[in-house]
């Protein structure tokens, strides 16, 4: 059965790989903004789970045979306001000063379709809460100049340059990166899947 991870990201394909399992990488297209406007007053938990299912629903309608789909969408929780992808340095930068020194809340949704013979689906949703820094002045701008900031939820990395930004995470590590391994394990569970059917057959590899 084949592992097809809905997403550009590299960063979810690195934890995947990290944990053991060879994805395929089949990106949605989805168009984000569309999909939220149409929700009804969402919590933040529901719409990155709807922006989730819109993405592995997308990507399944393209593959055949037995495998399994997982989609994923996170976004950023801080002072009330619920954030995705900063796109441009000064949206970042706004970003980071309602950010620094403070925390936020790390929401990502995840949609597991299981297709062939014994077609099933399971979504949910981990939050965890992320503590920031307070870089200076010329830190923010040498990091907003790299473009790292700009292409992902929250305006920040853990797994990249903007580790050196988070003083701690309370939660799931994982999840902040973009796919969280306990929630993944537990939803594949629910479509009648084990994780380990997925490892790689070396380890080491």
């Amino acid at each position: 059965m084949k592992f097809v991870l809905a997403s550009a990201s590299p960063a979810r394909l690195a934890v995947l790989r990290a944990a053991g399992i060879d994805a395929s990488v089949v990106v949605s297209g989805v168009d984000e903004d569309a999909v939220a406007a149409s929700l009804s007053d969402p919590s933040p938990a529901e719409l990155v789970t709807e922006l989730a299912k819109a993405k592995a629903n997308a990507v399944a309608g393209e593959i055949t045979g037995d495998a399994v789909v997982v989609g994923c969408d996170s976004m950023l929780s801080i002072g009330g306001d619920v954030v995705g992808k900063p796109g441009t340095p000064e949206v970042a930068r706004k970003r980071w000063a309602a950010m620094a020194g403070g925390s936020g809340e790390l929401l990502t949704g995840h949609a597991v379709i299981r297709l062939g013979a014994s077609p099933a689906t399971a979504a949910g949703c981990r939050a965890t809460t992320v503590r920031f820094a307070s870089p200076s002045e010329d830190e923010l701008e040498t990091y907003l100049a790299t473009g790292e900031p700009l292409a992902v939820a929250g305006a920040f990395t853990l797994d990249g340059l903007g580790g050196w930004f988070v003083e701690g995470v309370d939660g799931d590590p994982s999840s902040v990166i973009g796919i969280s391994l306990p929630l993944t394990r537990q939803l594949l569970a629910q479509v009648g899947l084990s994780v380990t059917d997925f490892w790689r057959t070396d380890p080491t590899l």
